[in-house]
């Protein structure tokens, strides 16, 4: 992980807490965890139907939006999938990745690390250029008309094949300018990390970051053989870290970032309510921890919406959503100046939310 401004110097002005809903709003952050896929809302999945001609098997947006009712996280992959078939050329990912940045824009994000599934697409037909070409020209517009840092990171099935991520691997590889990492996605139980450590290594050599999911619904062990095997930067979720004390003091001491998605958490049952999340005790340690929305259409909100309903169960204070938020900027792959650029940002959003 690219070294981040002095943690010593992070700290909020005191905000009063009914100023706080407000404050979470405004204040600048970065969106490390959303698979763009998993932004497609079924509005979206309908236009793009009809503009396709694709056949759904519900009848309207009720009829979909009653599929949503998810009881694991396969159950929610099933529908995952189902929807990303509506996805069919170049346009079609560049109106997803711009949909999604406009409202991330709104949000207040200032950069976001964007996941997108390319076996999902290819394994239908469609070409690695249509679905990178489509959404690196959304990322490069939103810099220039909303003012959002956006990069690309590919992730690998982890239910699929090594053969078949190191097949994907490849084919990406002449638009290795288009993406800064890879990842690893989908069904975590039964898919150790150790599946991928050939690929991770591979991907090492070509100087592209590695994160890797672990920690959801699979062990806290998962997350160990992510940063031993796959010599992963950050992991993804991670909440399960909580149920070990060893590693939380080696993430807590080196820092690994987790990119944390509590609505997400809820929805797929890794946690009763929110009041049982484990975030609290992740910032308590120490831990790099940040909120994320993970696949906001399917999971009841953006990153803003996770903001204000886990501060709402958890009782999380003003100096919590400025380690939050500046974590995120720690966590990026971005530059050095511009992490200082936005933590100073974040500094003057919390001086004005406590003077005025």
């Amino acid at each position: 992980m690219t070294a981040g401004p002095d943690r010593a110097a992070r700290h909020a002005p005191p905000v009063a807490r009914e100023r706080l809903p407000a404050l979470l709003a405004v204040m600048p952050k970065a969106e490390l965890h959303v698979h763009i896929e998993g932004t497609l809302e079924p509005e979206m999945i309908f236009m793009l139907a009809e503009r396709n001609g694709v056949a759904l098997p519900y009848a309207n947006l009720d009829g979909l939006r009653g599929a949503y009712a998810f009881t694991s996280l396969q159950s929610f992959l099933d529908l995952y999938y189902q929807g990303a078939g509506v996805l069919r050329t170049e346009q079609d990912f560049h109106d997803l990745a711009w949909a999604y940045l406009q409202r991330a824009a709104a949000d207040h994000v200032v950069r976001a690390e964007i996941f997108f599934d390319p076996q999902t697409h290819t394994a239908r037909g469609i070409s690695m250029a249509t679905v990178i070409n489509g959404l690196k020209r959304a990322c490069t517009e939103a810099r220039t008309r909303l003012g959002i840092s956006a990069a690309l990171i590919l992730s690998f099935l982890r239910h699929l094949s090594e053969r078949e991520a190191f097949e994907t691997l490849e084919q990406a590889l002449p638009f290795r300018d288009d993406f800064i990492g890879v990842g690893l996605d989908s069904s975590e139980v039964g898919n150790p990390p150790e599946k991928f450590a050939r690929v991770f290594a591979r991907c090492g050599k070509l100087g592209l970051h590695r994160v890797a999911h672990a920690g959801e619904e699979g062990p806290a062990a998962y997350i160990r053989d992510a940063l031993d095997l796959l010599h992963a930067e950050r992991i993804d979720h991670g909440v399960q870290a909580a149920t070990d004390p060893q590693l939380m003091a080696r993430l807590a001491a080196e820092r690994i970032p987790l990119t944390v998605c509590p609505l997400s958490n809820v929805k797929l049952c890794v946690f009763p309510d929110l009041s049982r999340h484990s975030l609290p005790r992740l910032l308590a340690a120490g831990l790099c921890a940040t909120i994320n929305s993970d696949d906001p259409a399917y999971f009841g909100g953006y990153l803003n919406d996770n903001f204000q309903a886990t501060f709402d169960a958890l009782a999380l204070t003003a100096q919590d959503a400025w380690q939050l938020a500046a974590n995120s900027f720690e966590a990026s792959f971005a530059s050095a100046a511009e992490k200082q650029s936005w933590t100073d940002r974040l500094s003057a959003c919390f001086e004005a939310a406590r003077t005025s």
